[in-house]
């Protein structure tokens, strides 16, 4: 596995709509963004791709971004508050992997992952998904089929419970490797 330094990607942060109002330039995390601006509703990402949140300390409601302009969160995401914290998600070039449980704790089916699935049910027979291990990789769960619905970053790590992590009652029906194509 290899995952290149942490300053590839950029992103400039606004507190108004279209690009107007004080900014705040970002190349790393970003826990909380109220520190450098009352709000934040527009966004260019230069390069690199980001998760962004809806609360300060990677909580709440979480977007992926890439390379591009968003002039109006509140219009193109559903963000009713903006943004106020940001992950930079660092490039990875190697094998993807990923173990998915049907239950906490990795309890229930497993089955193993190496490349996108536009739905777990129909590839595997599996209803719900509430744990994992990402062994390789950055990935993103997505809350409906065909990568669609809220979103949940995972880097490598293990998850034992989506429950405790505050996506109580989200089930993930749909998972994409985050590849270099940001």
């Amino acid at each position: 596995m290899t995952t290149t330094g942490m300053n590839m990607g950029r992103a400039t942060f606004y507190e108004d709509r279209n690009f107007q109002g004080r900014s705040y330039e970002c190349s790393s995390d970003c826990p909380d963004m109220s520190s450098y601006m009352s709000r934040c509703q527009s966004c260019r990402v230069q390069s690199g791709c980001f998760m962004v949140y809806e609360r300060p300390n990677y909580m709440g409601n979480q977007y992926f971004m890439k390379r591009g302009e968003y002039s109006d969160y509140q219009s193109m995401m559903g963000m009713t508050d903006g943004i106020r914290s940001c992950r930079m998600i660092p490039m990875h070039r190697g094998n993807y992997r990923m173990r998915i449980y049907e239950r906490e704790n990795f309890g229930g089916q497993m089955h193993e992952m190496m490349d996108d699935c536009d739905s777990i049910q129909e590839r595997y027979r599996m209803s719900d998904c509430q744990s994992c291990n990402v062994m390789d990789g950055h990935w993103l769960m997505y809350e409906q089929p065909h990568f669609r619905g809220r979103q949940m970053y995972m880097r490598p790590g293990e998850y034992r419970s989506f429950r405790e992590m505050g996506m109580s009652g989200m089930k993930f029906m749909s998972i994409r490797r985050i590849t270099d194509m940001c």
